[in-house]
């Protein structure tokens, strides 16, 4: 045994192996614009090359990349005359794409996809945005308290073992919604890891009746993957109930924000 080491028993080695297959890659979570809320990113090689930081979006149906240099990096050139359009938290808008021949995070490999060129003060530095609800069939592991990103094939029978399993429906290309309750109030919710706050309607607003201190109300401004900035109430709100799940403290902006429609 090395000096400042300790080897494991049988038993204690079973436990080590299992720590060890379930190790994810280090990742990091990147600057938010304003509020500096991080947000969990994965390194992503873009035609071989990188790796650039990619935002991982649970409610994003499709990946995107950001100018103007990594576009120019990669050698890409925009289909000229040609447009998509993104739907974003606040609002929509027509953007150019590229087209990639390969897109790879871990174990996951996307050949020949087009990703919408945007820019908006959401990226807030990072290279692009990874839609994992538009991916393939793969296993999505994020730890929210490491920072870390795994997205495989399977998922190790250890973490499932150790995992609150949630019915969600795949709604809208991919977007997992789930049944839930805010405090008493049934609600709809998409599982959004992209997102910097948790996001409510006016509808949810009334529905709970939230108290408003002698009409004073603490006003924020919402971004999103367009140039489109809304702004929405904060507010604590009630908790928050998914399955076995218990949510509480918090702070929720509620708002007509265009995705609700979308």
């Amino acid at each position: 045994m090395s000096r400042g080491r300790r080897s494991c028993g049988r038993d204690e080695r079973r436990a080590c192996e299992c720590r060890a297959r379930c190790m994810l890659p280090s990742l990091f979570a990147a600057p938010t614009t304003r509020d500096r809320i991080g947000r969990v990113v994965v390194p992503v090689m873009v035609n071989g090359q990188g790796p650039f930081r990619f935002i991982v979006d649970t409610g994003a149906n499709r990946s995107t990349i950001s100018p103007p240099h990594l576009v120019h990096i990669l050698g890409l050139t925009a289909a000229l005359g040609s447009t998509v359009t993104v739907n974003g938290i606040t609002g929509a808008a027509q953007t150019v794409y590229v087209v990639v021949d390969s897109l790879q995070a871990g174990d996951l490999l996307i050949d020949g996809t087009a990703l919408p060129v945007v820019w908006a003060p959401v990226m807030a530095g990072a290279d692009g945005i990874l839609g994992a609800a538009g991916l393939p069939e793969k296993s999505l592991l994020i730890d929210f308290q490491r920072n870390r990103v795994e997205i495989a094939r399977h998922m190790d029978s250890f973490l499932r073992g150790q995992s609150v399993r949630i019915h969600a429906l795949s709604v809208s290309h991919g977007l997992l919604a789930v049944d839930a309750r805010v405090g008493r109030t049934r609600v709809t919710a998409i599982i959004d890891t992209g997102a910097e706050r948790t996001l409510g309607n006016l509808a949810l607003r009334d529905a709970l009746k939230m108290p408003r201190s002698r009409g004073v109300v603490t006003v924020t401004s919402v971004y999103g993957a367009t140039e489109e900035v809304v702004r929405g109430e904060i507010a604590r709100a009630p908790q928050i109930t998914i399955v076995s799940l218990r949510i509480t403290d918090v702070a929720v902006v509620y708002g007509d924000f265009h995705i609700f429609s979308v």
